[in-house]
């Protein structure tokens, strides 16, 4: 399984997601993780880049909502504790067990 980790150097967010990808990657040696910074607002819009941190599994957006907009901007996810910069490992887990 591939999971590329999309984000752009302005937003702090992307390590955390970057350091739980990396504790999943541990747990499954199945997966391999790809980083990918993301520099100008065109390369987001050929990319389909909906902020940072954007986590696609296999090439689809895991957390995708029809509502976000693409360009450069710290993206935020919906978590059981509230909005976070980054998907709860558990989230994390689940959306690798349905992919």
């Amino acid at each position: 399984m591939n999971i590329d980790l999309l984000y752009f150097a302005g937003c702090p967010n992307w390590k955390l997601a970057d350091e739980r990808l990396t504790e999943i990657v541990k747990e499954r040696p199945d997966i391999t993780v790809t980083r990918h910074r993301v520099d100008t607002s065109v390369e987001a819009e050929r990319v389909g880049f909906h902020g940072s941190p954007s986590i696609l599994i296999d090439g689809v957006d895991a957390f995708a909502d029809g509502d976000a907009g693409i360009g450069l901007a710290c993206r935020v996810y919906a978590t059981p504790d509230g909005p976070a910069g980054a998907p709860t490992l558990e989230q994390l887990r689940a959306v690798l067990t349905d992919a």
